[in-house]
């Protein structure tokens, strides 16, 4: 299974785009602000996408109360991300490297998908927690209080991801170049699963000749 092995090595290396580029991005575009202002979150802390975003925007959350964007200190996210993307990316690369030699079954790769899988949605899903706490856990003696039609208190929660009008502010949450590298990267598993099944298939067809001596 070599070229199965070898589409896995890139499959799983190309995780390590997550330490350099970031996952998500969300924007906050309004009149006020003619160039929108931008967070880049990676997996080990979040970014402005200019030099003074992150200032501008805990400026405009201290009004209504919101917290201040975290620290990668204050999230023990911003500490494990890091550990399980490197771990995953060690595995991947030892699965590819037995499959290279024909040590390990082509059923791993798929194997090593499904687990990366279910930690993507995991993390997706703590992401979409936080952003959840991030936009309704107001300060009650915020300088303005909003209130929904219904005379709820007003929660300012991004979108996980697409487009949301929030006041007159424009949002939008998207997935950065990490996240596609990611994606890439998953998918070239499941290539090398199936290349990796077919060249399984070959081996198993070819005949076994007997030789017989007199």
């Amino acid at each position: 299974m070599k070229k199965a092995g070898i589409i896995m090595i890139i499959g799983s290396l190309l995780l390590l785009g997550l330490f350099k580029f970031p996952l998500w991005n969300i924007m906050l575009g309004a009149p006020q602000y003619p160039d929108p202002l931008g967070m880049d979150i990676y997996i080990e802390g979040i970014k402005g996408v200019q030099e003074f975003d992150i200032k501008n925007i805990d400026g405009l959350n201290h009004y209504i109360g919101m917290k201040t964007i975290p620290e990668p200190k204050d999230m023990w996210e911003f500490q494990v991300f890091p550990m399980v993307i490197g771990v995953m990316v060690a595995i991947g690369v030892i699965i590819g490297l037995l499959g290279f030699f024909g040590k390990v079954s082509y059923k791993w790769f798929i194997g090593w998908f499904l687990v990366m899988s279910i930690l993507g949605i995991m993390g997706m899903y703590d992401f979409n927690s936080w952003l959840a706490e991030y936009g309704s856990d107001l300060n009650p003696k915020a300088i303005m209080k909003l209130l929904n039609p219904d005379g709820t208190p007003m929660t300012y929660k991004p979108p996980l991801i697409g487009y949301q009008k929030m006041l007159n502010f424009d949002v939008d949450s998207w997935p950065a170049m990490g996240a596609y590298m990611m994606f890439v990267g998953m998918m070239l598993t499941i290539v090398a699963f199936f290349v990796g099944k077919k060249e399984y298939k070959k081996v198993a067809k070819k005949p076994i000749l007997k030789t017989v001596t007199a």
